[in-house]
């Protein structure tokens, strides 16, 4: 009988659904940005996340959890679209154990939610396990075999054993297992037509729907393994693949889903799906395409040129250029990702909210796209007419890769346009060129350890340690000292004691010191040990961080006395930085709001830094903002600390602060519970950091500098409170030093230098006249020295005196009065050289060419330079060099016309 038929959305609740009720915890996707892991761009599997929780660094919020997590790998990016099989954003569901259950219930309740008829409810009998078949260094997985037969009753021969290219899984040095995968048989249709076709063969019949990694090793790289005291379960399973096998659709292309988004792409493009290979490569290419840079997009990813945001632009580029190859007239991502986040919504309510911000996105880089797509073909024709010039039919792999690299120019674009005019590419040039763009990345990057970040002492800590910060509403409390660690000659070590002089981390149980999060700076204080009321040690804090695991470490160093594990000290911060940090992070809040009632909903915070002297404020714009743009948002940040709004802060659900309309973060991971800082109702958001009772304690606000500091990302930098009036004092201080200078008073400074520059510009103006007069006075001596060569008249002269402004003024009038000529002046001015060319049409018609004449001439001075045929300039160092350069250029200018 056949299964019941679920769409993507339905498929995916079910799975976290179902195994909620097996005790999973369940816990919303991951950011595709990678935490605390530099060994990855882009979170690529469901376990990837959790690295922290399977290697025991950190204690994980329950044993066992569930997800569906976004994922993006583009190892295959060359080929999506060119088949049904490749793709670069998949969803991946998951069900994982720490340390809790192991192989009998992971393969159980594998067999329960794919057979079960309230569950996916597939057939039993097209269904054939996989297990590690063993091999010299590791046993094979006899435990998951006799599971599977003995236990879940599949016959033997319907079980497969597979090596460990298949059926093991590990990711270098670290955790490893062996895996056991369930593959479904999808029927003969989907078949190879081979009699020996079965369970790894390549076609598409047999389709691996489950797999449960068993990670029951500590690998060391180099083939030795051993067993882990801690073992895990990490399954994967693609939710789109499990949509093919659910709605026995032909490709992922055909699930509910994704052929939505397929038929408003072939909407768009006013063509048929499968009436022709070349435009349904463009179409699954855009449909893929067009899902990951929407979540891409959603959680802050902006398009660049390096790391994850170069993926993001080439994934954004590609999807452009196919739209053009259809036919699309126009931008047009933007509409197919109104398809992606409706369709998407109910797992990622995320993307509703932020679809304006997503849209303009999409829609600016799409523009520039097709600004480069203009300048590319420009680019390219420049270099098809040097090709035919020098008669070469093959353009140099160099040029093709410059087209791709620097200017965003497709390959295929290029290849296409020249196959045109029956050019081609040096493919062998273009790739080798690729590959060492590749081995310059891969320098580049950090070495790091399994968990792609540098090794510490923080990393050597029990994860079982963990701190409370209780400091929102008090100034000191009483805390037990957990683990301490001293820093010596750069390196640190766990210690027992910190004496008096030594540098090093304290951990307490509690604290009332806020560790740098969020962007707010962690708080200064004091650790302070008492025994019968007298200060026995005291530690001095000047930083506090956020460790993993929920850790708060306090740096510093002891100033008097001995620490010790166990000792219980009071602890406290610097209450006046803690208050000027507050004035400022508050004020981020009514930044963001006023800059969204200014410039749009478009505005996200990219970033953020607060401190007690200032605030650094980091959002998505792709414009500098204008000057009364600035001076509106600073009048609204003025107004509502005008207006005392109450600070009020309260923790509720996620689901609840969403109602809330509360801002969240890009990329941030909230857990069940958040804490919503609501100031007045005019600014509200999730935010850990420490605030101001009322918006009336900030006093005032003043922007002190907008910039640009990535494509499509803004800064401003904003003071407040103390902060503004010692900024005006300093303005002040600046004023009535400026009208001493100009010997004014400060109401009538802005006249005197008015005048001032009148008086200034006059005094240029008649430099320029003197200057004029000086070269004419000098005509008659240039003029005696023009040669003349088959009609050409040859000027070859120094000059003395002028700049190059001075120097291009003379030559064009010379080029007037000979008219049929070369000219070339030299003239040194402060010890430096100056030299300019010229041609007349007549002349380059005879075969001069002022840029190849400065470019053999330069040298003679100790310069360089270069230019148009009618028009070349050039300076140097070596005044010593000018009369054998005109002798030079004299010669020079004579071969070119002869």
């Amino acid at each position: 009988m056949a299964h019941k038929s679920y769409g993507l959305n339905e498929l995916r609740e079910k799975f976290l659904t179902f195994f909620e009720s097996k005790g999973h915890l369940r816990l919303p996707s991951f950011s595709l940005v990678p935490q605390n892991d530099r060994s990855i761009l882009l979170i690529n599997a469901g376990m990837t996340p959790m690295k922290p929780w399977f290697k025991g660094e950190e204690e994980p919020p329950r044993r066992r959890v569930t997800t569906c997590q976004k994922c993006i790998r583009t190892g295959d990016i060359d080929n999506v679209g060119k088949t049904a099989r490749h793709g670069t954003y998949f969803e991946m569901l998951g069900n994982f154990s720490f340390g809790d259950y192991f192989k009998h219930e992971a393969i159980a309740w594998a067999w329960e939610f794919l057979t079960s008829p309230e569950w996916a409810g597939l057939e039993k009998d097209r269904l054939y396990p996989s297990v590690f078949e063993g091999n010299e260094t590791t046993p094979a997985d006899d435990e998951a075999f006799a599971i599977w037969r003995d236990e879940i009753g599949i016959p033997e021969d319907r079980i497969f054993r597979f090596g460990k290219e298949d059926n093991f899984w590990e990711h270098g040095a670290g955790p490893c297992g062996p895996c056991s995968e369930i593959y479904y048989d999808r029927g003969v249709k989907y078949g190879c037509g081979k009699p020996d076709c079965k369970v790894g063969c390549d076609c598409d019949r047999y389709i691996e729907v489950w797999n449960n990694v068993f990670t029951q090793f500590n690998g060391d790289g180099k083939g030795g393994y051993e067993e882990l005291a801690s073992k895990n379960i990490d399954t994967g399973m693609g939710l789109e693949r499990l949509a093919v096998v659910c709605q026995d659709a032909d490709t992922v292309f055909d699930i509910d889903t994704m052929k939505a988004l397929r038929d408003r792409v072939c909407e768009l493009a006013g063509v048929v799906y499968e009436t022709d290979p070349k435009k349904d490569v463009s179409i699954r290419l855009i449909t893929d395409h067009i899902r990951s840079v929407t979540f891409m997009t959603s959680d802050g990813i902006l398009p660049s040129n390096e790391g994850r945001g170069y993926v993001l632009r080439r994934l954004l580029r590609r999807a452009a250029r196919h739209g053009r190859l259809l036919g699309i007239q126009g931008k047009f991502l933007a509409k197919l990702c109104e398809t992606v986040i409706r369709d998407s919504r109910d797992g990622y309510p995320e993307l509703e909210e932020k679809k304006d911000y997503i849209f303009s996105v999409l829609d600016n880089e799409e523009e520039k796209f097709n600004k480069t797509i203009d300048q590319g073909l420009e680019i390219l024709a420049g270099m098809e007419s040097e090709l035919a010039a020098s008669g070469r039919t093959m353009l140099s792999g160099d040029d093709a890769f410059k087209l791709y690299d620097t200017y965003g120019f497709p390959l295929d674009l290029t290849e296409e346009i020249l196959s045109e005019r029956g050019l081609t590419i040096d493919m062998e040039g273009y790739k080798k060129a690729m590959e060492a763009q590749k081995t310059l990345a891969r320098n580049s990057r950090k070495k790091t350890n399994y968990m792609g970040a540098d090794a510490t002492v923080y990393d050597e800590i029990d994860p079982s340690v963990t701190s409370e910060f209780i400091g929102y509403d008090r100034e000191s409390c009483e805390g037990t000292v957990l683990v301490m660690t001293k820093e010596e000659d750069g390196n640190g070590s766990i210690v027992n004691t910190l004496s008096e002089g030594e540098s090093g981390a304290v951990i307490l149980d509690k604290t009332v010191c806020y560790a740098t999060m969020g962007g707010q700076q962690g708080d200064c204080g004091r650790i302070v040990l008492t025994e019968e009321g007298e200060t026995t040690a005291e530690f001095d804090v000047v930083d506090t961080i956020k460790l993993k695991g929920g850790k708060i470490a306090h740096i510093g160093t002891v100033i008097g006395g001995t620490l010790t594990d166990g000792d219980v000290v009071a602890v406290s911060y610097d209450r006046a930085k803690r208050t000027a940090t507050a004035k400022n992070h508050s004020a981020t809040h009514l930044l963001q709001k006023a800059l969204r009632t200014v410039l749009g909903s478009h505005v996200e915070q990219a970033g953020s830094f607060v401190s007690p002297e200032r605030l650094r404020f980091d959002f998505s714009h792709f414009h500098a903002m204008t000057k009364e743009e600035i001076a509106k948002v600073e009048e609204l940040v003025n107004e509502a600390i005008a207006a005392d709004y109450p600070v009020v802060t309260k923790i509720m659900t996620l689901e609840e602060a969403r109602r809330t309309g509360a801002m969240a973060l890009f990329g941030e991971k909230y857990g069940d519970s958040v804490r919503v800082v609501d100031m007045g109702g005019y600014s509200i958001e999730l935010c850990g950091g420490t605030h101001v009772a009322n918006t009336g304690s900030i006093a005032s606000f003043k922007i002190v500098s907008e910039s640009g500091i990535a494509a499509g990302t803004r800064r401003i930098e904003a003071i407040t409170a103390g902060n503004v009036i010692a900024y005006y004092k300093t303005v002040e201080e600046e004023l009535f030093a400026a009208s001493r200078a100009a010997k004014a008073e400060p109401a009538n400074l802005a006249e005197k230098i008015e005048s001032l520059a009148s008086e200034l510009k006059a005094a240029l103006a008649e430099n320029e006249k003197l200057k004029a007069k000086l070269a004419d006075a000098s005509l008659a001596d240039v003029l005696g020295n023009v040669k003349e060569v088959d009609g050409i008249k040859i000027l070859a002269a120094n000059v003395p005196n002028l700049d190059m402004n001075g120097l291009r003024n003379f030559c064009d009038r010379m080029k007037v009065r000979l008219t049929d000529c070369v000219i070339v002046l030299a003239s040194v001015i402060d010890g430096k050289v100056n030299l300019v060319a010229a041609a007349s049409e007549s002349a380059i018609a005879k075969g001069a060419h002022a840029g190849n004449l400065i470019k053999e001439i330069a040298p003679v001075v100790g310069g360089g330079g270069g230019g148009r045929p009618n028009m070349a300039q050039a300076g140097g160092k070596n005044p010593e060099g000018v009369a054998a350069c005109i002798e030079a250029a004299e010669n020079a200018a004579k071969a070119q016309l002869s």
